[in-house]
This record gives C-alpha cells, sequence and structure tokens, in this order.
C-alpha cells in the first residue's frame, strides 16, 4: 500500500508541475506573443494566424496528455484505493 501512495502523490505533483508549465506557456504566449512571433519568424516564414493555432493546438495537446498521464490516474488511485 505504500508503493501506491509514493505513486499518487507522484502523480499528483506531476500533474501540477506539469499544469504550472502550462500556465507559464499560455501567460508568455499571451503577455509576449508578438516578441515570440518575431522570433520565430526567423527560423519558419509562418503568417501569425498558423503561429497563433500552432500555439493553441500546441497547448491543448499538451493539456489532454497532462489530463490523461498524470490527472487520470491520481484520481483513480485517490478514490479507490
Amino acid at each position: 500500500m505504500h508503493d501506491i501512495d509514493m505513486f499518487r502523490a507522484f502523480l499528483g505533483w506531476a500533474a501540477l508541475l506539469n499544469y504550472a508549465v502550462l500556465i507559464v506557456w499560455f501567460a508568455a504566449f499571451t503577455l509576449a506573443g508578438d516578441a515570440l512571433y518575431r522570433l520565430h519568424a526567423r527560423w519558419f516564414r509562418l503568417p501569425r494566424e498558423t503561429f497563433d493555432a500552432l500555439h493553441y493546438g500546441g497547448m491543448a495537446v499538451y493539456k489532454i496528455g497532462v489530463l490523461l498521464l498524470f490527472l487520470v490516474p491520481w484520481l483513480v488511485l485517490t478514490v479507490f484505493f
């Protein structure tokens, strides 16, 4: 039972850490979106709309990944064990 408690704690902390990364990414994109676009425009020729769509899509995939890989297993272990 001790191993399950440790794994549940790991999943909880990992979920919190990954959601913090997601919040920082969103804040950087929201507050410094123009600077990020100029930085990436040096390497890639993307229209601004495509750049925005790629970032929002990446955030969505990251969020779903955190939800499925960390939050759902943590919730299952919390409810059933």
